[in-house]
């Protein structure tokens, strides 16, 4: 079945501003000094006022603004990560000693991730990255290790997502809805002191995030796996090694998700891609036409990706050589978390008219290039948003009638 029958749908990647009240409440939390009844009341009400606002912007398929993941500032990059570490056993927080931040150097058919800090991105405009811009870049040194088996212990918190996001659409009328996760290739990039190797720590992972998952869709949405580690974890191989090296090290992660997505319904899930989500030159940003194949290959009905900022925006070309397999669909960012400006309406209508030429206006829903939360400032999210749905009603009018 078609997912546009009559007009562009629209939607947007999962994190959108929480509210100063979360905030707090996150932040009061973590210290202590806030009851956790109190801490829930508060998380079920700002849901229901998140989704509310999306409602009224006119976005089709919502989510909860991952507000299940805790923030507690403004500024985070790291949440839509971070969150897994509170869901998982076998994990220790550790400042030294961590395998995740010691420096590599991959040689051909030998590649290994170097330390966040030591990407190539980074180090080529270093001084840029050191400056004092604020600009939430600061590269993350204090995550866990895995030190023991890996085990689920998230049932709750994921049981409290989905109850959240049922009450706060039943009756709103949304053409759908999602619930975003981790991918185990992305969160096998802590640093692993147990595993005998890598592609084993990746697996296990895979045995946590699956229960995730099926909580997800047992709930009646849509899961949306995020997994930045496919295009971002190029720039993180140090050197720069060649396309065919870097798909096979990653493809041991795509077959991981697609070993933990075998009981999932495959109509319930959609998968992101992106490049990271920092504020930055993004110069050796891995080419999309490397990473195409890979990511059809990913067990999804629905692929998110990048496709408004400055260094993707001319990528859409490449779907001109792509067959889009049977009952699959598209979801290009139309705005972008990168940049401060606000995209006309008339742009975005003209990006998502693009690819309604070479994938079939029936398969394309408009989207944000990544999470908006913690990236841009509220007023220019939610204002994102309101060009989003503009730009996907003149679309509909050019493609339906």
């Amino acid at each position: 079945m078609p997912i546009n029958t009559d007009r562009i749908l629209t939607t947007h990647v999962g994190s959108l501003p929480r509210s100063e009240r979360l905030i707090r409440a996150n932040a009061a939390r973590r210290d202590g000094s806030i009851d956790e009844a109190d801490f829930q009341k508060i998380l079920t009400e700002e849901t229901q006022a998140v989704v509310d606002r999306q409602v009224e912007i006119g976005i089709d398929i919502v989510n909860d603004g991952e507000y299940g993941h805790a923030m507690s500032q403004a500024v985070d990059y790291g949440a839509w990560w971070h969150y897994s570490f509170a869901r998982t056993g076998g994990l220790k927080l550790l400042t030294e000693g961590n395998p995740a931040n010691e420096v590599h150097r991959s040689e051909p058919g030998k590649l290994k991730y170097t330390s966040f800090a030591d990407r190539r991105d980074w180090t080529r405009f270093q001084d840029f990255y050191t400056a004092e811009l604020d600009l939430g870049n600061d590269p993350d040194r204090s995550f866990p290790a895995t030190v023991a088996p890996l085990t689920y212990q998230g049932q709750d918190e994921v049981g409290r997502d989905v109850r959240n996001l049922a009450a706060a659409t039943e009756g709103k009328g949304v053409h759908g809805a999602f619930v975003a996760a981790l991918s185990p290739g992305s969160a096998a990039r802590v640093g692993n002191l147990y595993y005998p190797t890598d592609k084993e720590h990746i697996y296990a992972w895979a045995d946590v995030l699956k229960e995730e998952y099926k909580a997800i869709t047992d709930a009646g949405f849509t899961l949306q796996i995020d997994d930045p580690s496919v295009a971002e974890g190029w720039d993180q191989i140090n050197p720069e090694p060649s396309v065919s090296d870097y798909l096979d090290f990653i493809q041991v992660a795509v077959d991981a998700l697609n070993y933990a997505l075998e009981d999932i319904p495959t109509e319930q899930t959609r998968f992101h891609l992106c490049w990271g989500s920092w504020h930055g030159p993004h110069s050796t940003d891995l080419e999309f036409k490397h990473l195409a194949d890979t990511l059809l290959s990913v067990d999804a009905a629905g692929y998110t990706f990048e496709a408004a900022n400055a260094r993707h925006a001319h990528e859409w070309k490449v779907w001109e050589n792509l067959e889009l397999p049977e009952g699959k669909y598209v979801i290009p960012g139309v705005v972008s978390h990168s940049t401060n400006l606000i995209e006309h309406p008339e742009l975005v209508a003209q990006r998502i008219e693009q690819f309604a030429q070479v994938v079939g206006k029936e398969n394309v829903v408009a989207s944000t290039d990544c999470g908006l939360g913690g990236r841009l400032h509220p007023d220019l999210a939610w204002a994102k948003l309101e060009s989003l749905t503009a730009g996907a009603r003149i679309a509909s009018k050019r493609l339906f009638g």
